[in-house]
């Protein structure tokens, strides 16, 4: 590596990226922790997960400052797997998911972004704000007011100290001084040792015991490739997000294979699949985390704080933690989609509605986006489709009547284009001119046959003119109204 790369990539940010780093490495710690029961396996694989994703994903990312580990949507995807066939099984899923997280990459599947509307990611990044508030939720309920008043203290801290300096960042003055009042206090409050157990060994490499076999293959298959799909949506997601805060560029494909990369070296230590996470990557955004670096002293600090300070650790009151997931909460949900809902087109605001509806009451991001995108091609389609006009005009003292078709014909504007003609009128000749159109598909040009065989049914000559370069092969390829027998081709 040459020195200018390291200075470009690595060393841009130094103070800012350790600093960011650490607040980061503390706060996934009872984040892996929690994953990890939900999946329901030992904490140490979530922990060992995160800290192996973070590693690789710092080389091998595509998106610098942006912060990958095990995360609750993966998470949920494991349960069935785990409960039917146990945590050898789910390496060998992660394993799997990595390689096909890898195949993405390569075939470029990161620049199927362009089609996510800028609604669904303001529905995403929305839904994503109200789950990590709900999952802060537990910490809150039945509990004594000293949890609340270090909750508020907390937030205080945070949104405070940054008005005295902004040279250390505020989430981790929060977790060192409120963890050293609750020390000094003696309080009696749920801490980070109360979460799970933590490892106090290093990981090592390991292969899944499990056959060999098509049939493992065949278990873990459709675990793994909604894992692949789950990751990697998330990912690029979160990818867009950091691309918008820190007003930079990604490459989202070298983030797919490095997704997939970091899944497979995490297979392989004993850790469960895991992606890009948009709570963390915010909050190493926030603390003036920007490049790889960043990443990487979460992954390792992550590693040398859970081994070797586990009884330090462990003392961490949830209350810190759960302050700065707040923070995340409304640093990362956008007021401003809620400010604009009646100035945006309704279509826009029914699609981040939807997208946040189906997110938050499935806790499925996939489910979410799937329903956004779809929705946003339907109201797409809807809105082209009407933007279609036929004019009509005469030539040679009304023996010749011309059509004059304007705008786009596809499958939701077929039908307008059809209802434009008159083919009862008695004219000895028919123009159609398509100078200024565009024929997108098999039903458009399915149309335009319909509507020259029919006026040929009626005795009528139609000559089709102006056809456009990009339409023609379509045309050329499909249509039947210039072959013979094609009046009888439509009948049938």
């Amino acid at each position: 590596m040459t020195h200018s790369f390291l200075q470009k990539t690595w060393l841009f940010n130094i103070r800012g990226d350790v600093l960011a780093g650490l607040v980061v490495a503390l706060a996934l710690i009872p984040e892996a922790i929690a994953f990890s029961i939900i999946a329901g396996v030992d904490p140490k694989v979530g922990l060992y997960a995160s800290f192996s994703i973070a590693v690789v994903i710092a080389f091998a990312g595509g998106r610098p400052g942006m912060i990958s580990a095990a995360t609750g949507a993966m998470a949920l995807v494991m349960v069935t797997l785990v409960k039917d066939h146990g945590l050898q099984y789910l390496l060998v899923a992660t394993l799997l998911t990595g390689v096909l997280q890898i195949w993405a990459g390569l075939l470029k599947l990161g620049a199927l972004m362009r089609f996510v509307s800028r609604s669904v990611v303001t529905g995403f990044v929305n839904a994503l704000a109200i789950l990590i508030f709900m999952a802060q939720l537990p910490e809150l309920t039945h509990v004594g007011w000293q949890v609340y008043a270090m909750t508020a203290a907390g937030l205080a801290i945070i949104y405070g100290f940054p008005y005295i300096t902004k040279a250390v960042p505020s989430p981790l003055v929060t977790i060192v001084v409120l963890t050293g009042v609750s020390i000094a206090l003696g309080l009696d409050i749920r801490t980070v040792g109360d979460m799970g157990e933590l490892p106090d060994s290093l990981p090592v490499f390991l292969l899944p015991d499990v056959p060999l076999t098509l049939e493992t293959l065949w278990t873990v298959l459709p675990y793994s490739a909604t894992l692949a799909v789950v990751g990697l949506l998330e990912s690029m997601m979160t990818a867009s997000i950091v691309d918008e805060l820190t007003d930079t560029a990604s490459n989202k494909n070298r983030e797919c294979v490095g997704q997939g990369v970091a899944n497979i070296a995490t297979g392989f230590i004993g850790g469960m699949a895991g992606c890009a996470m948009i709570g963390q990557s915010v909050i190493n955004v926030k603390s003036g985390g920007r490049g790889r670096l960043s990443t990487l002293v979460a992954g390792v600090f992550l590693l040398i704080l859970v081994v070797f300070l586990g009884p330090w650790v462990k003392q961490i009151p949830m209350a810190a933690l759960v302050a700065v997931m707040i923070m995340v909460s409304i640093g990362t949900f956008s007021w401003d989609s809620v400010r604009k809902l009646r100035e945006h087109p309704p279509s826009s605001s029914i699609v981040m509605i939807a997208t946040v509806v189906v997110t938050v009451s499935t806790h499925d991001l996939a489910k979410g986006v799937f329903v956004g995108v779809l929705l946003s091609g339907i109201f797409f389609a809807h809105k082209v489709g009407k933007v279609l006009r036929v004019d009509r005009s005469s030539e040679d003292g009304g023996r010749v009547r011309v059509y004059g078709v304007i705008g786009q014909v596809f499958f939701a504007s077929s039908e307008a284009f059809l209802a434009a003609f008159d083919f009862k009128e008695v004219v000895p000749k028919v123009r159609i001119d398509v100078s200024r159109a565009h024929f997108w598909d098999i039903t458009a040009v399915s149309a335009l046959d319909k509507a020259v065989l029919k006026f040929r049914r009626e005795g009528t000559e139609v000559e089709v003119v102006g056809m456009n370069e990009a339409s023609t092969p379509l045309m050329d390829r499909f249509a039947i109204h210039d072959k013979p027998g094609a009046v009888e081709q439509l009948m049938h």
